[in-house]
C-alpha cells in the first residue's frame, strides 16, 4: 500500500484581511441593498441594546455601546457575510450572573470589571482562533445550548418581575428566593407598572403577529412608554411608574480595562465560561446564515473576528459582544449582500444614538420589563426541545442537566457542566466502536458483507467491520468485542474501511492481537485499510510483525491468499457453505479424491 503525498498549502494573505474575499461582490447595487440592511439593525438594536444593558446589570447606554464598534470590527474580520454581533441575551445574563457577585449593577466598579471581562474574553478568542481551534465548538452539544438558553431565558423573566409588577425583591435573589417573594407580596402588587408592563408585552405579540416586518420592541415600547404618560396625567403625583432616564448622546467614551493583579485573578474562573459561549453563539449562527445564503465558514476567522471586536470594544466602552441571531437573520432578511451591511449597522447607530438618546428619560422600566419577557419567550425553542425528547435521552439528559444547572447554579458553572456531559458522552460514544461480524452475501453478485444475523460462521475464518476510530479509550471495548466473535485460534480478517484514526495504543493493540492469533494457531489480516492508519503502522515499524502480506486492498485478494491456508479436513467436513472459494476448494478436493481411487 502507498502512502499519498501531502503537501502544506502556502500561507493565504485573506486570512489577514478577510475583505479580500468578498470586496469582488461590493457593486453599486449590493452596496445600496447592504446600506438599507445596515438602517434596519441599527433601528433594531437601539431597543435591543438598552434591554440587553439591563439583562447584564449594565447602564442602558452600554448595551448601546456594545453594538457599534464591536460590529463593525467583527464584520471586517470574520468570514460571514451576515454575521452581526453585538450585544446578546445569553451573554448578558452570562456577564451579570459572573460580576454582581463581586460589585453593585449599574456602579462604576461594575461597569469597569465588565470591560476588563470582554477585553479578558476578546483575548481569548484571538488566542484560540490564531491557533486554529475553531473546530472546538464543534464538541459542544446543540442541546447544551439549548437547555442553557431556555434555563436563562426563565431567569431573565425572574430577574425582571420586580420591574413587572412594582414590587420591591432585593438584588442578588437567586431564582427560588425572587419567586417566593413574589408569592409572599402579592398584595403589594403595584396595577399602574402591571397595565404598563402587559400592555406592552401585548403590543410586542400583536406587532410580531400584524406587522413582522416592522422591529416588534420599538412598537411595543412606544405602546408603553405612551401609556405610562397618560397613567401620569391621570393621576400626577400618584404614578408608581419609574423611567430609564435620558442616555447620552455622545459617540462611545475611550475606556480602560483594570489590569490590576487581583482583577485577573477574580474574573479568569469566568473567562472561560464567556468564551465558550459566546463563540458558540457566533460560529453557531455564522452556520446557520451560510447555510441560507450558500456560503462557507471558516470558523478560526470568526474566532479572530470575535476576539478582536471585544478586544477593541472593550477600550470603546463595550462589554461582551458576540454574533446575535435575531439581527442576522433580519440582516439577511433585509437583503444584505456584504459584510458591509453589518459595519454600516454599526456606524448607523452611533449617528441615531445622537438623534434619539434624549428620548430613553420617557421611557418605564415597566415597558422595558415586558419587552424582556417577551425576549425571554422567543429564547425558548419549543420545537428542538419536543424533537430532542423524542429522539434520544442521552441529548434529552443533557439538555435538562443543563437546563437546571442554568436555574440553580451560577451560569458559569452550568455552561462548563454542559459542556463537559456534551464531551462525555462523546468520547462515551467514540470509546466504543462497533466491531460488527461480516459474512458474505451469497446472493449479491459482488459477494458485498452482511451481517450474518442467526447463519452458522465459519469455525477457521472470522470476518469483522469496525466502525470507528481505534485509540487508546477504545481499546478495551474492540478487544472485549472481538473475543465475542472470533476465537484466538481462528484467523481474524478485520475489514478495516472504517477505521479513520490510529494511535500508538491502536496499532500495538493490532501487533498484540496478531501475535495472540499467531501463537494460538489463528493469524490477523487487515482489508483496505485507509492511507493514515497505515502510515503511522509503517513508520512506527508495526507492520513488520503484523507483515505486509496481510494486508490487502480488496475482499477477494484477501480471500484468494487466506483459503489455501485454511485446514483442508476442516473444510471438507464443513457445512457452513459462506465461500465461494470453499465450494470451489471442496470441489477440487472431492474430484482429485476420485481419481486416486480410480487409479
Amino acid at each position: 500500500m502507498s502512502i499519498p503525498s501531502t503537501r502544506v498549502s502556502p500561507f493565504a494573505w485573506q486570512s489577514l484581511l478577510p475583505p479580500l474575499q468578498w470586496w469582488h461582490r461590493v457593486t453599486p447595487s449590493n452596496l445600496r441593498a447592504d446600506l438599507l440592511a445596515g438602517l434596519t439593525g441599527a433601528i433594531v438594536v437601539l431597543p435591543q441594546g438598552v434591554a440587553f444593558a439591563a439583562i447584564a446589570g449594565m447602564p442602558p447606554v452600554y448595551g448601546l455601546y456594545a453594538g457599534m464598534i464591536p460590529a463593525i470590527v467583527a464584520a471586517f474580520f470574520g468570514s460571514s457575510w451576515h454575521l452581526v454581533s453585538g450585544p446578546t441575551t445569553a451573554a448578558s445574563i452570562v456577564l451579570f450572573s459572573l460580576l454582581s457577585m463581586h460589585a453593585e449593577p449599574g456602579s462604576a466598579a461594575y461597569v469597569q470589571l465588565a470591560l476588563t471581562m470582554t477585553f479578558l474574553v476578546g483575548l481569548t478568542q484571538l488566542g484560540l482562533g490564531l491557533i486554529r481551534l475553531g473546530t472546538l465548538v464543534n464538541f459542544i452539544s446543540h442541546s447544551v445550548v439549548i437547555g442553557f438558553t431556555s434555563g436563562a431565558a426563565l431567569l431573565i423573566a425572574t430577574n425582571q418581575v420586580h420591574n413587572f409588577f412594582g414590587i420591591h425583591i432585593p438584588r442578588g435573589s437567586d431564582f427560588t428566593q425572587t419567586w417566593l417573594l413574589f408569592l409572599q407580596q402579592l398584595d403589594q402588587l403595584q396595577w399602574d407598572v402591571s397595565l404598563v408592563a402587559v400592555v406592552t408585552l401585548l403590543a410586542g405579540v400583536g406587532a410580531r403577529k400584524l406587522w413582522p416586518r416592522i422591529p416588534y420592541m420599538i412598537v411595543a415600547l412606544a405602546a408603553g412608554t405612551a401609556l405610562a404618560l397618560l397613567l401620569d396625567q391621570l393621576n400626577p403625583g400618584q404614578s408608581h411608574i419609574t423611567r430609564v432616564g435620558a442616555l447620552p448622546a455622545s459617540l462611545p467614551p475611550l475606556s480602560l480595562p483594570d489590569f490590576s493583579l487581583s482583577t485577573l485573578r477574580m474574573l479568569a474562573p469566568g473567562v472561560i465560561a464567556v468564551t465558550i459561549l459566546a463563540l458558540t453563539e457566533a460560529i453557531s449562527i455564522a452556520r446557520a446564515m451560510a447555510l441560507r445564503s450558500g456560503q462557507s465558514i471558516d470558523a478560526d476567522q470568526e474566532f479572530v473576528a470575535q476576539g478582536l471586536s471585544n478586544l477593541i470594544g472593550s477600550f470603546f466602552s463595550a462589554y461582551v459582544a458576540t454574533g446575535s441571531f435575531n439581527r442576522s437573520g433580519l440582516n439577511y432578511d433585509a437583503g444584505a449582500k456584504t459584510p458591509i451591511a453589518a459595519a454600516s449597522s454599526g456606524v448607523m447607530l452611533i449617528i441615531l444614538v445622537s438623534m434619539v438618546a434624549p428620548m430613553a428619560s420617557y421611557l418605564p422600566h415597566a415597558a422595558m420589563a415586558g419587552v424582556l419577557f417577551l425576549v425571554a419567550w422567543g429564547l425558548i425553542n419549543w420545537q428542538h426541545i419536543g424533537h430532542t425528547l423524542h429522539a434520544s435521552r442521552a441529548e434529552s439528559a443533557i439538555m435538562a442537566a443543563t437546563f437546571l444547572a442554568t436555574l440553580f447554579f451560577n451560569l458559569e458553572i452550568a455552561i462548563l457542566f454542559g459542556v463537559m456531559l456534551s464531551l462525555g458522552i462523546y468520547l462515551s460514544r467514540t470509546a466504543n466502536p462497533q466491531v460488527l461480524p461480516r459474512i458474505p452475501d451469497r446472493k449479491h453478485p459482488a459477494r458485498s458483507f452482511i451481517t450474518p444475523n442467526n447463519h452458522e460462521l465459519c469455525p477457521q475464518l472470522r470476518i469483522v467491520r469496525i466502525d470507528g476510530s481505534l485509540f487508546f479509550a477504545a481499546i478495551s471495548s474492540v478487544q472485549e468485542q472481538l473475543e465475542q466473535l472470533a476465537p484466538l485460534s481462528s484467523r481474524l480478517m478485520i475489514v478495516a474501511s472504517g477505521i479513520n484514526f490510529l494511535d500508538l495504543s491502536g496499532a500495538e493493540f493490532l501487533v498484540s492481537e496478531a501475535t495472540k492469533r499467531r501463537q494460538a494457531g489463528g493469524d490477523l489480516y487487515l482489508v483496505r485499510l485507509k492511507d493514515a492508519p497505515y502510515a503511522l503502522l509503517e513508520k512506527g515499524g508495526f507492520l513488520q510483525v503484523i507483515g505486509n502480506d496481510h494486508l490487502f486492498k480488496s475482499k477477494k485478494e484477501a480471500f484468494d491468499t487466506i483459503m489455501p491456508q485454511l485446514d483442508s479436513q476442516i473444510c471438507a467436513h464443513c457445512r457452513t457453505d459462506l465461500f465461494q472459494e470453499c465450494r470451489q476448494r471442496q470441489t477440487v478436493d472431492t474430484d482429485s479424491s476420485v481419481i486416486q481411487k480410480a487409479a
